[in-house]
């Protein structure tokens, strides 16, 4: 059986200074997108950069409401989950050309999330050969883009759609 490793991510999931609330709830209510690199809104989903990601480019599809699974969502809000991800799909390949996209959501803790209790889909640009020494051996993730420039391409790659 093959394992995916990712301990980069180990600080985050287990770091003891989280806040009490729900980071996306107050991210989406802030209403300052520049700051929080909120790249789009629509009316029941907004587009935020990760700000622990895998690859360049690594996005997330974020409910407005704090809901925990698919199953909770309203009909409006499963429509345009449907819209959303298709508007990411096409501004990553309009602003990075990858080779493919890997996309996935973890729920509950015990699957991975990071945030917890927050229906949140990832979407994560893959190229081939992304996947080298630095990661596989030096547990170490190379991304290639500054955030903030990375938030400021997809920023115009959604504009343009």
């Amino acid at each position: 059986m093959d394992h995916l490793h990712a301990p980069w991510r180990a600080e985050y999931l287990m770091s003891v200074d989280k806040p009490d609330g729900c980071l996306f709830c107050e991210l989406g209510e802030e209403g300052d997108d520049d700051k929080n690199m909120i790249i789009e809104r629509a009316s029941r989903w907004y587009i935020i950069i990760n700000k622990y990601p895998y690859t360049t480019g690594h996005i997330m599809v974020v409910c407005n409401r704090h809901v925990e699974g698919f199953s909770d969502l309203d009909d409006e809000e499963s429509a345009g989950l449907t819209r959303m991800m298709a508007r990411s799909e096409r501004a990553l390949d309009k602003a990075y050309q990858p080779n493919g996209i890997n996309v996935g959501v973890n729920m509950r803790r015990s699957a991975g999330a990071g945030i917890v209790g927050h229906l949140h889909i990832h979407l994560v640009p893959r190229w081939q050969g992304d996947t080298n020494f630095m990661t596989s051996i030096g547990e170490t993730r190379v991304i290639s883009e500054d955030l903030r420039d990375s938030f400021e391409r997809l920023k115009k790659a959604f504009e343009s759609l």
